[in-house]
Formats: structure tokens, sequence, C-alpha cells
């Protein structure tokens, strides 16, 4: 039904290491932050780089070696849209250079954005909408995020990603499980902002309504108490049994759950990717930056399924299996 032709991803240049943390928080050590989390460092957009500009940048790289005229259709999924309005994706389509007669819409989803847009690629293609997807994700959340916050300093950078989504009649038709639930809104949160134009964080509130809320512990809960039922229940509707999926690849959160999840639901070790040590949890764009990594490594052979899941943030969850 639909295949991904090719990823490509953007990491601004400007990098948050262990090691600096340490020293703005000598009580937290470089150590001690990667045996926690996984992380050794994360990319951070600097002050006037946008969602919209790590976005161009990953676009415009991966359609270097695409025919342009060929997009029919642009999804643009971030939480951290340069302006309120008008859409990204709109800008998008105008500073690529793409037809004008073709889609172009946002999405606001965090982790589990990348699978949303492969499900809203998907039934954009069976339609008979669109043959030729842009499917793009971009956060720069680090915008959000107080000087004086450890945590969410730790574990969160800045990236962008974007995969051109394909019509493929003889590709195998999978199904997706989709989730949500509301009522964990407030544990993952921004309650004001989109900072384009005079958006500013005020460093002398450890948490304003400005800046990124996170309730760890139950984002956590939240976590072990769904994913494991939406591996079962994805692999069950698509007529398949664990050992015949090549790789499972989860939305990259942090180390220590990802290793809790694979325990949890007895996943074998050689085939669940771990890859963040050097972006960092970078939301919606964790998945395909896994993806083209493995890629890239040549770990993908023609024909393996891969088992995408991606979570967290409204809550929302998501999960799909993939050939290349």
């Amino acid at each position: 039904m639909i295949k991904i032709y090719n990823i490509n991803y953007y990491l601004p240049k400007n990098i948050l290491t262990n090691n600096c943390l340490e020293k703005i928080f000598p009580e937290w050590s470089s150590e001690k932050i990667k045996e926690k989390i996984g992380i050794v460092q994360r990319h951070i957009t600097s002050e006037n780089e946008t969602a919209l500009d790590m976005a161009l940048k990953a676009s415009e790289e991966l359609l270097d070696n695409y025919d342009r005229n060929k997009i029919d259709f642009i999804l643009f999924c971030t939480q951290s849209p340069d302006y309120f309005l008008p859409t990204t994706a709109c800008i998008l389509q105008d500073k690529l250079g793409l037809r004008k007669d073709i889609g172009a819409t946002d999405f606001n989803l965090g982790c589990s954005g990348f699978v949303y847009g492969l499900a809203l690629a998907k039934g954009l293609i069976s339609a008979g909408i669109a043959n030729n997807i842009l499917l793009v994700t971009s956060e720069a959340y680090t915008k959000y995020i107080h000087p004086k916050d450890k945590a969410n300093r730790s574990i969160f950078g800045d990236a962008a990603s974007a995969t051109i989504i394909e019509k493929a009649e003889t590709s195998p038709d999978y199904q997706f499980c989709l989730g949500t639930d509301g009522n964990g809104a407030e544990n993952l949160i921004v309650k004001k902002g989109a900072f384009k134009k005079n958006f500013a964080l005020n460093p002398e509130n450890e948490f304003g309504p400005e800046n990124l809320y996170m309730n760890g512990p139950e984002i956590f809960n939240f976590t072990i108490e769904n994913i494991p039922k939406l591996v079962t229940n994805t692999l069950q509707k698509n007529n398949l049994e664990m050992d015949q999926i090549d790789y499972f690849v989860f939305h990259q959160a942090n180390s220590y759950m990802l290793n809790y999840l694979r325990k949890k639901t007895k996943i074998p070790k050689e085939k669940f990717y771990i890859n963040m040590e050097e972006t960092g949890n970078t939301v919606s764009a964790t998945i395909p930056i896994a993806l083209k990594n493995m890629m890239d490594k040549k770990m993908i052979k023609p024909g393996d399924k891969i088992f995408l899941a991606g979570f967290g943030v409204g809550y929302s969850w998501g999960a799909t299996i993939i050939e290349f």
C-alpha cells in the first residue's frame, strides 16, 4: 500500500554535552546522566533557528536526489511551530519550490507523531488524494525548557526529519493501532507559547506557563501500562508473531524506559534498536532518525519487517509495521 522511499534528518550545530550540564548542575555528573538516560549529548537550536528552518534543511537535502515535482502532499508534524498561523507546511511548500496544486497541512503530535504521520499518509494514498508524500517532523522543544530545569535539559534535543512516502501497489498492507488518553495532558505540557515573535522565557520562575513541564513518573507509568498492550495488539492485528519481526524501533524516550519496556514485552535485545546517545530525545524525529541510521549502517535488508511504536505527550500512542 505504502513504502518509505528515503529518509533524511537535520541536527542543529550547537551541541550540549553531559560535561556542559555537569558544569551547570555539579550535583549531577556526566557519567550519571549517561547511565541514567543513555544520552551523552544533544543538539540545540540557535537563538534564531526554528522548526521551519530545520525542516527546510532536512527536506532540501532529501529532495536533491528526488524529483520534487512528484510530491503532491506535505504532512508537517510539530509542537513548536514558528507561528500559530499560517501553517508551517504551507511556508515549507513555498521555500522548497514545490508545485502549488498540492496539499499541505500541519498536525500537532509529539512522540507518536511519526507513526501518526504514516497513518495519515496511508489514508491519503488509499483515498487517491496523493501518491507521493513528504512527511516532516521537526521539534525545537529546548526553546521551551527553563535554564534551571536539569531533568528536561538532559533529555531533550532538537532535530528535524524528512521522509518520502510513496504509493506501492505490491507493498504489504500493514495495519495501525492508535490510542489516546487526554486525561494525561497535564503531565507533559507547555501552557503558553509559540515563539517566532516576541517569545521570551522568564528565568526567575522555575516553571512558568511558557516552560515545558513534564511529570516524569506519570509519563513512565503511562508508558508501562499502555505500550506492552500496544505491542501485543499490533502484532495480533497484523497476524504476526514476535519472531517474525526483524527489528523493533520505539520512540527514543530514554534508555531506562526503553530497556524496561524491552524486558517487559520480552523483545530480544538483538532486535531492539536504541539510538539516542548522540541526539537525545528529539520527540517526533526519534523514530525516523533511528531508521535512517539503521539504513546507513545497512542493518535493514529488503523485506525486513520493522515494528514502529511511538508514545508520549497527549497522552498519545501508535504502532505499525513497515517494510523497505
